[in-house]
């Protein structure tokens, strides 16, 4: 089951690099939750696909540094590039925690954090 979800989560990745929202939600149990930690929760596939066509953004560009799978349980982080709600490009690292129930994501839980550039650095040490 493990090696299995773990290809789920490569092809559910591949869809968010597309920007293809229906081959994410495929993977998906219809009452699926996601929660963007610290940001917002989301439970439903017509939920999510609501929320998603509402984000007015280029899809992110990532890498994937690992994914662990455990019994039901996958985890997956690495660092990305996004354009954040100003506009503006940032980077970021990530772990996706995924809950399978059978072969669906039943539950995703996103961590993002995002780097402090140059800029801010040096203001927070002036």
């Amino acid at each position: 089951m493990s090696e299995k979800n773990k290809e789920i989560v490569k092809k559910v990745n591949d869809s968010f690099t597309a920007g293809n929202t229906d081959g994410f939600l495929e993977h998906c149990a219809d009452n699926v939750v996601w929660n963007m930690v610290g940001n917002k929760e989301t439970t439903g596939k017509t939920a999510i696909k609501e929320w998603m066509s509402h984000i007015e953004m280029e899809p992110p560009k990532f890498s994937v540094d690992k994914i662990v799978a455990e019994g039901d349980s996958v985890i997956c982080y690495g660092d990305m590039t996004m354009k954040g709600e100003d506009g503006t490009e940032g980077k970021y690292s990530y772990v996706d925690a995924y809950t399978f129930t059978g072969d669906k994501i039943a539950d995703l839980k996103s961590f993002i954090v995002k780097h402090k550039t140059e800029a801010e650095s040096k203001k927070k040490t002036a």
